[in-house]
Formats: C-alpha cells, sequence, structure tokens
C-alpha cells in the first residue's frame, strides 16, 4: 500500500511541481503531496529494513526523521503565508525600488503614503501618493501602471496625485512620509 502512495503522492507532486513558484497554494499542495511521497517511501524503506534485520527502532527512528525533514521543507511555505496574512510587502519586491521608481516619473517630485501587499496568493497591490504640481492625466496614470506591472509584477496599482506640498495628504502624521 505504502508503494502505490509513493506512485500516487509522486505524480500528483511532479502535476504540481511546475506552478509552485508562482503561487503559494499551489505550492502548500505541492509540498503536502511530496511530502506525503516521502512518508510512503519512509515506510517501504523501514519496513524492509526491519523485516531484513529485525530492528524495531528504525521504525521511530524513521518517523522522526521524515518529520524533521517535512518541516525544513515547508518552513518557507509558513514564513510566506504569515507574511501574507500580515499584509507584509511580498518577498520579491523592494519597496525602495519601487519607491524609487515612482520618484522617478516626469513631474514627481514626492511620493507618500506608499503601500505594497498582496491581495492574494498571485496578485500584488499598491497605493500611493504623488506630489505632481504639474497634475497627471489619465494617460500617465496608465503608464505609470503598466511600468509598476512589468517592472515589479504588481497588478493592482492605486495612484492618488496631489499637485502641492502644501496640500499634500492632511491625514499623513507629523514627520511620517
Amino acid at each position: 500500500v505504502a508503494g502505490i502512495g509513493i506512485l500516487v503522492n509522486g505524480v500528483t507532486a511532479w502535476l504540481f511541481a511546475s506552478g509552485r513558484k508562482g503561487d503559494l497554494n499551489v505550492k502548500g499542495a505541492f509540498l503536502h503531496m511530496a511530502a506525503d511521497a516521502a512518508v510512503s517511501a519512509g515506510v517501504v524503506v523501514a519496513g524492509l529494513l526491519i523485516a531484513m534485520t529485525g530492528w524495531r527502532w528504525l521504525d521511530p527512528v524513521t518517523s522522526l526523521v521524515i518529520a524533521a525533514a517535512v518541516v525544513w521543507s515547508t518552513w518557507g511555505l509558513l514564513r510566506d503565508s504569515v507574511r501574507m496574512s500580515l499584509a507584509a510587502v511580498p518577498s520579491g519586491i523592494d519597496p525602495g525600488a519601487v519607491r524609487a521608481h515612482l520618484q522617478n516619473l516626469a513631474g514627481v517630485t514626492a511620493v507618500h503614503d506608499l503601500h505594497i501587499w498582496p491581495m492574494s496568493t498571485t496578485e500584488v497591490a499598491l497605493t500611493s501618493h504623488l506630489v505632481m504640481p504639474g497634475g497627471a492625466d489619465d494617460a500617465f496614470l496608465m503608464q505609470a501602471a503598466h511600468e509598476l506591472k512589468d517592472r515589479f509584477a504588481i497588478a493592482h496599482v492605486t495612484l492618488q496625485v496631489e499637485t502641492s506640498e502644501a496640500t499634500a495628504c492632511a491625514l499623513v502624521p507629523d514627520g511620517v512620509v
């Protein structure tokens, strides 16, 4: 039965393997199936060794080794899940580089209230206030959104344009930009 488990779980893990880097849910499914295949392989190997040697202590040692391997392999998944639940900036995005990109857009004199967070396992959102004394039109906003998507994989962009530092976002606490 464990041999069949290796085959079924191994094939299922293989099917999930290609999508595991871009989607946290697929990564979780892949790791689950791969861990189940490893557990089945551990059962087969331990069973054969116990049958050949009579060393019954191999059963709990195999269980501990498998448990350690599962914890080690899923640590990154846990970390990424916690980061997502806390709405932290996704690990592949450098907020400093995003801020610098926005600051360097034509007509932008200041950037504040920059927020970047995951909306799901595959989508990232951004909101920011841009101070632009000359204002901005829809073409500027669309171009900025396309650039953020192409350069940083940020697909949902909301930009607020303010025309004066003096009237820029009255809700910003003192000293925070």
